[in-house]
């Protein structure tokens, strides 16, 4: 049994990661986190029998023996939360975004000095990491590309870590580099990112859906991915618990271990 800790258990991400967990015979849920528990009623809303609940990281490591650490909470206490369970030599599951390139330096060495692993993904939904190979081919024949990326109006960082990655791919694989059409800095171009532009859509009603579209003469080529409730997210989730600890330090990307 690997023994499963869930870091922002009490998250739409957090609860639907826990329950999935608890589904599988050779996972255990020995512990859940959250800043919520602080407040009694939020023990009582979660509420799972015989799952220990701690609004602290540091105790809940102190008190319970996890093997991984799953993290969906929020930018800004990701990397303390990685930083803390790498030092215990608690390997990491990281859905959160938000994380920057001297911020996954600093995790790379932990894990070196720590001997734990780490894998970040900016999603978990193994459609989604197809979508992103597939677009990597694509981009070597038609350069001249866009990114429309559609989430839920509760969504903390825009653009989204899967839409980073995707254009950080694509530029990898492309041959030529086109500059983005329109005049330079205008806003409703989109964010530029790796010369590529990203459109975020932030509305009720939405998961996480992405669509990557293509431009040649005379054509147009349209990749889409749609996350149609987080349980689609699980599959990648549970996979990446069972196999980040065959990981030599930190790796970024659900397709390192697919």
């Amino acid at each position: 049994m690997i023994q499963v800790l869930v870091s922002g258990a009490m998250g739409r991400m957090g609860r639907t990661v826990c329950d999935a967990v608890l589904a599988e015979p050779d996972l255990s849920l020995v512990a859940a986190v959250d800043t919520a528990f602080a407040r009694r009623e939020a023990r009582g809303a979660f509420a799972i029998e015989d799952v220990p609940v701690f609004a602290s990281l540091e105790e809940c490591l102190e008190k319970t023996a996890a093997e991984v650490a799953v993290d969906f909470t929020v930018p800004g206490s990701v990397f303390d939360n990685i930083i803390t369970c790498l030092k215990k030599g608690v390997n990491c599951v990281v859905g959160t975004t938000g994380l920057v390139e001297a911020q996954l330096a600093d995790i790379e060495a932990q894990c070196r000095v720590s001997g734990a692993s780490c894998l970040v993904a900016p999603n978990f939904a193994i459609g989604a990491v197809l979508m992103m190979d597939i677009c990597q081919l694509v981009a070597r024949y038609m350069p001249y590309v866009e990114i429309v990326e559609l989430h839920h109006d509760r969504k903390l960082d825009a653009p989204s870590g899967t839409s980073m990655q995707t254009a950080g791919m694509i530029a990898a694989a492309r041959v030529d580099s086109p500059e983005p059409a329109g005049p330079e800095g205008e806003a409703a171009r989109g964010v530029v990112h790796k010369g590529i532009p990203i459109h975020s859509v932030r509305l009720p009603g939405l998961v996480a859906h992405q669509e990557v579209i293509f431009g040649g003469q005379g054509q147009t080529l349209s990749i889409r991915h749609d996350s149609i409730s987080r349980e689609s997210f699980m599959p990648g989730v549970v996979m990446a618990i069972r196999r980040v600890s065959q990981l030599d330090g930190l790796a970024v990307g659900l397709e390192k271990i697919m």
